[in-house]
C-alpha cells in the first residue's frame, strides 16, 4: 500500500531554521505580517522575504496558495515555500495550503513554520492526501517522499487531531490504490486477499466464494462472472464499534475489476480506462479501513461484489433471464450494464442478513453520470430525505462535490419487460435515473437508501484538488463524516 508522508508536530524552535536542509515552509496572512519563525527566515535571508512578501505578484496569491524563493541566501534550505494562509483559513483553505506544498517541495524533507495559525491539522491532512503516487508498477520508483515537521503552538492538540485525519488518508490512499491497479494484478481473487488483510485492524472479514453465492440465489451477480476464468466472490467487512445491539450502516461496493462489456462489448477506445470500474468497492475498502485505525465508535458492514465482465461461449446473453437473490427476474437487454446486477443481489442479502439502519451503494454505474453531471459531482439518489441531505452536507464539508438526482415513477416504468419482471436498462433517456430506479426495486420498505453514482469523480484525467490525476479516493471523507455525524455518539 503507498505510504503515508510522515509529518509530525512539535514545538517552534526558530534556532534550527539556519542549518535545515530541505525545504523550509512559511504561512503569511494577507496584511502580510510574519511570524516569529518567517521573520528568522527573512533576517537570514536580508529582507528578501519581506520584498517577496510585498510584491505585487505575491498580492496576487490566492488564500492556500504559494510562491517559491529557490536556493536562499543565509539557509541551508533549497528553497522557502511562502504560502499566503490568513490565521483563521478556514478547512478548506488549510488542506489546500497543505496540497500545495505537497506539490511544489517533490521528495525534499520540508520544516513548517506554522506557530499560531489555526487547524494546522488540516494543513497536514491536506500533505498527506496530495503526496500520492501509484508506482507499484514502475521499474525505477521515485525517491521515498520526506518527511514534513510541523513546528506550531500546541503541537500535542495537533497531532492528536492529525491522528483521525491520518486515518481517513490512508483510507483514501488505499481506494486509489485498488482502483489504479491493473486488471490483471487486481484478480477478484487478489482483490479478496488485500480486504481479508485487514482484520488485522480488527475488522471481521468473510469471503464468500460461488457455491456459497449459488446457494444464497446470487444468480444476477453471478451471471456477469460467468464468462471470465476469475472467480467471482462476496466480501462481507464488518467493523462494530457501536454498541451491541445499534443496528449497522450498510455499504455495497460495486467491484468489477474488469469490464468489457460482455457480449454487449465496448468500443476498444478507451476501454483500458476498465480497470477502475471497481471504484465503488475500492470506496468502501477504504471506509472500513479509516473506521477500523481512527476506532470508530459506530456498527457498520461493508459488503462488495467481485467479478469480472468478459466476452466468451459462457458469459450471459442479451436476452436471458436471471433470477435475482430477491426472486424478482432480470430480462438482460445489454450486458454492459452489468454493475446493477452485481449490486442488486449484494443490496438484497445485506438487508435479509443485517437488517441494516440505513444503506448505501456505490458504483461506476453509468456513463450518463458523467454526461449530466461531469467529473466535478457524483449522482446522488435516494428514498430519505433526512439522510440525503446529511450525505450532502457531509459532502459539502469534504469538499466532495455531490448533486442529488431525481427518482420517479415514469422512470420507472422505462424498466417494464415483456417477458420477465423488469429489464436491466430503460433506453437512453435518463439512463442514471433508470439505473438508480432499478436498483431500487431492491430496497426493502423502510430501509433509508442511497446510491451514489461515482463513474465521473472515482478516477478522472486531470488533478484535483488533493489529488493527482488517476483514482481520486471520493467518498471517503464524506462517508466517514457522515458515520461520524449520524451514527456515533456526540
Amino acid at each position: 500500500m503507498t505510504r503515508l508522508t510522515p509529518i509530525t508536530f512539535e514545538d517552534t524552535d526558530i534556532d534550527q531554521i539556519a542549518s535545515f536542509e530541505g525545504r523550509i515552509a512559511v504561512l503569511v496572512d494577507p496584511e502580510g505580517r510574519l511570524s516569529a519563525g518567517a521573520r528568522r527566515v527573512n533576517k537570514l535571508t536580508r529582507g528578501a522575504l519581506q520584498r517577496l512578501v510585498e510584491s505585487e505578484k505575491f498580492q496576487a496569491v490566492k488564500p492556500g496558495q504559494s510562491m517559491v524563493m529557490s536556493y536562499p541566501t543565509g539557509l541551508a534550505a533549497e528553497a522557502v515555500d511562502v504560502i499566503a494562509l490568513p490565521k483563521s483559513a478556514d478547512q478548506s483553505h488549510m488542506r489546500k495550503a497543505g496540497a500545495s506544498l505537497a506539490k511544489t517541495r517533490g521528495t525534499a524533507d520540508v520544516l513548517l513554520l506554522a506557530a499560531g495559525q489555526r487547524r494546522i491539522s488540516e494543513l497536514g491532512y491536506g500533505v498527506a492526501m496530495r503526496d500520492y503516487a501509484f508506482e507499484d508498477h514502475k521499474s525505477k520508483p521515485k525517491a521515498a517522499q520526506g518527511g514534513v515537521r510541523i513546528m506550531c503552538s500546541k503541537p500535542q492538540e495537533a497531532q492528536a487531531a492529525s491522528v483521525r485525519l491520518m486515518a481517513i488518508a490512508e483510507g483514501a490512499h488505499m481506494t486509489r490504490d485498488l482502483t489504479n491497479a491493473p486488471a490483471n494484478i487486481l484478480t477478484t481473487t487478489h482483490f479478496a486477499e488485500r480486504l481479508a488483510e485487514m482484520e488485522n485492524l480488527g475488522l471481521k472479514v468473510e469471503v464468500l466464494d460461488e457455491e456459497e453465492l449459488a446457494k444464497l440465489g446470487m444468480c444476477t451477480l453471478l451471471c456477469v462472472g460467468q464468462g471470465s476464468d476469475s472467480p467471482s466472490k462476496v466480501v462481507v467487512m464488518r467493523w462494530e464499534g457501536g454498541k451491541k445491539d445499534a443496528a449497522p450502516l450498510a455499504l455495497v461496493g460495486k467491484g468489477v475489476v474488469f469490464d468489457t462489456g460482455g457480449i454487449s462489448l465496448k468500443p476498444a477506445a478507451g476501454m483500458e480506462d476498465m480497470t477502475m470500474d471497481m471504484g465503488g468497492a475500492g470506496v468502501v475498502a477504504g471506509v472500513m479501513r479509516a473506521l477500523a485505525l481512527r476506532k470508530a465508535e459506530a456498527n457498520v458492514v461493508g459488503l462488495v461484489g467481485l467479478v469480472e465482465n468478459m466476452p466468451s461461449s459462457n458469459a450471459v446473453r442479451p436476452g436471458d433471464v436471471i433470477t435475482s437473490m430477491k426472486g424478482d427476474t432480470v430480462e438482460v437487454i445489454n450486458t454492459d450494464a452489468e454493475g446493477r446486477l452485481v449490486l442488486c443481489d449484494v443490496m438484497w442479502y445485506a438487508q435479509e442478513r443485517f437488517k441494516p439502519a440505513a444503506m448505501i451503494d456505490l458504483a461506476t454505474l453509468t456513463g450518463a453520470i458523467i454526461i449530466g453531471l461531469g467529473h466535478e459531482n457524483a449522482g446522488v439518489f435516494s428514498n430519505d430525505d433526512a439522510l440525503c441531505d446529511a450525505f450532502l452536507k457531509a459532502a459539502k464539508t469534504e469538499g466532495e462535490g455531490a448533486w442529488r438526482m431525481p427518482l420517479g415513477q415514469a422512470y420507472d416504468d422505462l424498466l417494464k419487460s415483456r417477458i420477465a419482471d423488469m429489464k436491466n436498462i430503460g433506453g437512453r433517456p435518463a439512463g442514471s435515473v433508470t439505473a438508480a430506479q432499478f436498483l431500487q426495486r431492491f430496497v426493502q420498505d423502510g430501509v433509508p437508501w442511497i446510491h451514489l453514482d461515482i463513474a465521473g469523480v472515482a478516477s478522472v484525467k486531470g488533478e484535483t484538488a488533493l489529488a493527482p490525476k488517476g483514482a481520486t479516493g471520493w467518498g471517503v471523507a464524506s462517508l466517514n463524516r457522515l458515520i461520524t455525524n449520524m451514527f456515533e455518539p456526540s
